[in-house]
């Protein structure tokens, strides 16, 4: 005899149902679904679903401003953006002030040129 645990069974179909939200292509139904999901999913008592449904009520505006976008935008510039600026600060790693760090990041997300030195290393 089988036994399934009715919990887990329940939270793949929540989440399985919410992969139909990115079918829409109307922010207004886009946003109603959304809401009916996390009415749903909030009234389920599974826990970790209910966490996603409040972070996804939190952040609600933003993620509907995806369907005003109509999707034309791409978030891979942002994501570029953030990388430099990690590996800028990587580098940086042992400046004594975060002055020289602030200065190191705009130098290399700006392209500003490298100021002139007393010395020259090779």
């Amino acid at each position: 005899m089988l036994r399934y645990n009715l919990q887990s069974v329940r939270g793949y179909l929540l989440r399985e149902d919410f992969q139909r939200f990115w079918q829409y292509v109307s922010p207004c139904w886009a946003g109603k679904f959304l809401d009916e999901w996390c009415t749903r999913t909030m009234r389920s008592k599974i826990e970790p679903m209910k966490k996603v449904a409040r972070s996804l009520r939190r952040h609600r505006p933003l993620i509907l401003n995806w369907f005003r976008a109509k999707g034309a935008l791409s978030a891979g510039a942002v994501e570029g953006l953030n990388n430099k600026a990690k590996l800028t600060t990587r580098k940086a790693y042992g400046f004594r002030t975060s002055k020289a760090a602030e200065i190191a990041l705009y130098h290399t997300l700006g392209h500003l040129p490298e100021p002139n030195f007393a010395h020259e290393f090779c």
